[in-house]
């Protein structure tokens, strides 16, 4: 329990899925291929992105401390990430996926989860621009930097998905500094 909660707080040692970085095609994003992997994850609807990250947040936390069907505690791992489907219109509804990437000791049969919304998610080989930058993160900031990583693409001639996307996290609200956060955007299923 301590290791883990030291973990959360300092964000120190902490497992990461292994992806392939690709040739940069400009300073301001960088291309990854995650491989297939497993994630914890759970979905919540709302209008602000920051509220649904907490709830998901605790419901995954709750599963990683034991609350599964084989009472296993599982290594907090980075990166949170969350996958984001924007409502029809600015005051609809968005749909917000909260994940933990399951550490290598679970991935071949990661605990099952006791409550209703945690789910296993089989994530499939996934190539993504992502955009990192610093500081505590918020809504409008994630906002900022997704269409700072658009325009580079764009200014790039470079096509995506505009739609879905990603924000991940690195690091616990306890870490004052060299924080890491990032805004993922899926290539083209066309260029893949």
């Amino acid at each position: 329990m301590l290791k883990a909660v030291g973990q959360v707080l300092f964000s120190t040692g902490l497992q990461n899925p292994k992806f392939t970085a690709e040739e940069k095609k400009g300073q301001d994003y960088e291309i990854r291929t995650y491989q297939p992997t497993k994630w914890v994850s759970t979905s919540v609807s709302g209008m602000q992105l920051e509220a649904a990250l907490s709830t998901g947040f605790r419901r995954l936390f709750n599963y990683i401390q034991g609350n599964n069907k084989n009472k296993a505690k599982v290594e907090m791992t980075a990166p949170v990430t969350c996958h984001v489907k924007p409502g029809a219109g600015p005051a609809c509804e968005s749909q917000f996926t909260v994940s933990f990437y399951i550490p290598e000791e679970h991935q071949a049969t990661p605990p099952e989860p006791n409550e209703s919304e945690v789910f296993i998610e089989h994530r499939k080989e996934l190539t993504v621009y992502v955009r990192t930058y610093g500081g505590f993160s918020n809504d409008n900031m994630k906002r900022e930097e997704l269409l700072k990583l658009m325009e580079s693409l764009k200014r790039d001639g470079v096509q995506y998905v505009e739609k879905p996307y990603y924000v991940a996290g690195y690091d616990s609200p306890f870490k004052l500094t060299n924080r890491r956060n990032e805004v993922w955007i899926l290539k083209n299923e066309e260029e893949q």
